[in-house]
């Protein structure tokens, strides 16, 4: 089946779906018209299924598809692909019955993160690949956040659950830095040599080789010591680091091209992330809880359109033009999450009325995903090659 030709096809449908029937969920319940959830805390549910649910499919989605172009080596299809994407699904269905088998559910939603590293490790290793040897490590690393939030779910731990959320948005924002920091330049620099541009989307060096150090450095400090001068501090550098690295990709010379432009404006949003992080630690006076949305709603949110939209035409044989769907898309995201950092801010008395909002718009971009890409997403290419 062609839907299960290449990983992106199945986890970049699955995931706009979740994106769409999720974010209506949470707001029928944040509005008191659906039933709550018994399995964990509200928030606590939310951050999980956009953390483990929504952003792992479409991580999923873009390492089995990028990782043979890397290694050389040949793609996880047909009855490999359709198991992980069974293990994908169980996952969902168990964190929607957990309250009522919750150690079978734990162990059914837990499953999916290390069975994808195995499946992209091997490949890796095999092939040599020095600077991939990274993404299996981080995909168990993922696991082990999960797993905190269900020991504290099932009662085996205290405090786990605000750990492993922590770990896990660090750790998908990770590999928006490691991954924005190689496709976002070599496409940039495509893109200015096809308009005749005489220089490339090259950052300084220092802050080439700074940008993971730096991130991982807060990271750490995030997960051990969060909301203190300590992560303050780290963001504030992590945020300058990224942000000089990003001054030499001459994002304004390509915000016309929707496709790339969206690529930096997800990474442009990470900074803003980092940066309001830093002003709520060292005391400044804005909430944890927008810095966080400014990094997932609009840093994760964006960058996962962006990505999901250019690999969808790339890999399957279309121009890469971005089609109205994707534009109305990018710019949906964007609203959801300026509504949700900056409109919630300067609404405090409208807060559900904001957060409603966002939560439609959010939901609103990926059903706009869908209705432009399922037909891309579950069709052959259309040069006629494999995959």
């Amino acid at each position: 089946m062609v839907l299960f030709a290449r990983g992106f096809r199945p986890f970049f449908l699955l995931a706009g779906v979740q994106a769409v029937m999720f974010m209506l969920l949470w707001i029928a319940v944040l509005n008191g018209w659906g039933p709550t959830h018994a399995w964990a805390e509200l928030t606590v549910w939310h951050a999980h299924e956009m953390i483990f649910g929504f952003c792992a499919a479409t991580i999923a989605g873009f390492l089995l598809t990028s990782v043979p172009v890397w290694t050389g080596t040949v793609a996880v299809t047909g009855p490999r692909l359709g198991a992980l994407v069974v293990l994908w699904l169980a996952g969902r269905a168990a964190t929607l019955v957990a309250d009522r088998a919750p150690i079978s559910s734990a162990i059914v939603d837990f499953t999916f993160l290390p069975a994808l590293a195995a499946a992209i490790g091997p490949a890796i290793y095999r092939a040599g690949a020095r600077r991939n040897f990274g993404f299996p490590l981080v995909l168990l690393a993922l696991a082990c956040a999960n797993a905190m939030v269900h020991v504290e779910a099932l009662g085996l731990g205290a405090g786990t659950a605000a750990i492993g959320l922590r770990a896990g948005v660090d750790l998908v924002a990770l590999l928006v830095v490691v991954i924005g920091g190689r496709i976002i330049p070599s496409f940039t620099t495509n893109a200015l040599r096809r308009a005749g541009v005489g220089y490339d989307a090259q950052a300084p060096v220092w802050a080439e080789h700074a940008a993971v150090p730096g991130f991982l450095l807060f990271a750490a400090a995030d997960v051990v010591l969060p909301a203190s001068p300590w992560s303050g501090v780290a963001a504030a550098l992590s945020a300058t680091v990224l942000a000089a690295r990003m001054a030499g990709w001459r994002s304004l010379r390509v915000l016309r091209d929707p496709l790339l432009g969206s690529l930096h404006l997800g990474h442009a949003w990470i900074v803003v992330g980092l940066a309001s992080l830093a002003a709520s630690d060292l005391g400044v006076g804005w909430s944890r809880s927008l810095a966080v949305h400014a990094l997932t709603a609009g840093g994760f949110g964006t960058m996962i359109l962006a990505v999901m939209t250019r690999v969808a035409l790339g890999h399957t044989g279309r121009p890469l033009v971005a089609p109205p769907s994707a534009r109305v898309a990018y710019v949906l995201v964007t609203g959801a999450a300026v509504l949700r950092t900056a409109g919630v801010a300067a609404l405090p008395t409208a807060n559900f009325l904001a957060l409603t909002v966002s939560g439609a718009f959010w939901s609103g971009a990926f059903a706009v995903f869908l209705a432009g890409y399922a037909h891309v997403l579950v069709r052959p290419r259309v040069d006629g090659k494999p995959g």
